[in-house]
């Protein structure tokens, strides 16, 4: 155990014993993210740096406070990359900031979301031991498989020491296609083209426009383009477009409340007040609406799916989509179990956790 992380260790204990609230944050660029919370500031992110590379292996193994974008380049210096593509939200993002956020990028529905790529992890719990759980390798785990239930947990479980993730080979070749359509011809669009072998890794809808984006061997990028038709754009203006979708700097972001829902693919179009943007093939979909949050939960509901009030709005409420009983039992037991002294970003996730 490290000086810092054995300094970490004394802190939690004496936290634990005086039930004193900690809030943890490493770069802070998803700080708005998830409910509001009390709790003395924990910063973790000085403890970083790359414990191991193994490119032939495609696994790489950092601590928790690297900065993403150090991560990054150096994959980048290989050809190689984080295949769910993360949101940074600002340059001080660091790895394990966007592991507890769970957040996965344009690429998700092509490629995985985040807790597909978490190999193993090792963490601080509540209190103050280092617990280690998967490794390196896919096939690591027999039962519970606790690694992916840390992708998400917004700092509630323990302080993430480390995080051993899958890296994939940047594709060979890519190509960016625009289409004029409405919301539900896109819809219908994106769900035959996802039934079809088609190099298909983005999609987004907004303001009457698709744009697809296709990634692979330089012949079944040039087979679909041709195949498909479009208006082709140009190599830098795509990748302009995908990072502003990423990192939600488009101009189309830049208004709150934002509503994150999570539907089935086949969904019928919202019919809801307010504006649509259309990720992963009709699975993601954006909503900025002034609209009371239980009509917009109901709707979603009625269709399937869950809604998330991402960013704005009332941050003490319900941000997350209400859990069942029995799944919100569950997080109860995992968070007596890591942290049973409930100090860790209290009530980030939901109130009582």
């Amino acid at each position: 155990m490290t000086d810092i992380v054995s300094g970490w260790a004394e802190r939690i204990r004496a936290a634990a014993a005086e039930g004193r609230p900690l809030q943890l944050y490493g770069g802070g660029t998803k700080s708005f993210y998830g409910r509001s919370c009390e709790g003395e500031p924990f910063d973790v992110s000085g403890h970083r740096g790359v414990v191991s590379y193994e490119p032939t292996e495609l696994v790489v193994t950092v601590r928790g406070g690297t900065p993403l974008a150090e991560l990054e380049a150096l994959l980048a210096t290989r050809q190689q990359f984080l295949a769910f593509e993360p949101p940074a939200f600002g340059p001080n993002a660091t790895v394990g900031g966007c592991v507890a956020a769970g957040l996965s990028g344009p690429r998700r529905a092509a490629a995985g979301a985040l807790r597909d790529f978490v190999l193993g992890v090792k963490l601080l719990d509540g209190r103050g031991d280092v617990l280690s759980f998967g490794g390196q390798v896919m096939k690591n785990v027999a039962g519970y498989d606790v690694s992916r239930v840390i992708a998400g947990s917004m700092g509630t479980l323990g302080v993430l020491l480390e995080v051993s993730l899958k890296v994939l080979p940047q594709p060979t070749a890519e190509a960016s296609l625009r289409f004029e359509c409405d919301e539900a011809s896109a819809i219908d669009r994106l769900n035959d083209w996802g039934g079809q072998p088609l190099p298909i890794s983005a999609s987004a809808w907004a303001d009457g426009v698709l744009t697809l984006r296709l990634s692979g061997a330089e012949a079944a990028v040039s087979a679909a383009r041709a195949r498909l038709g479009g208006e082709t754009l140009a190599a830098d203006e795509a990748a302009a477009f995908w990072t502003s979708v990423r990192e939600h700097t488009a101009p189309w972001f830049a208004r709150a409340p934002l509503w994150r829902l999570s539907l089935p693919s086949s969904a019928a179009p919202l019919r809801l007040a307010g504006k649509q943007f259309i990720e992963w093939g009709g699975a993601l979909r954006w909503l900025q609406t002034d609209q009371p949050a239980a009509a917009v939960r109901e709707r979603v509901a009625q269709l399937g799916g869950t809604a998330t009030l991402f960013a704005g709005g009332d941050r003490s409420g319900d941000v997350f989509h209400p859990l069942p009983e029995a799944l919100m039992r569950i997080q109860q037991r995992l968070k007596a179990a890591f942290d049973p002294a409930g100090i860790f970003n209290p009530g980030r996730i939901y109130q009582g956790l």
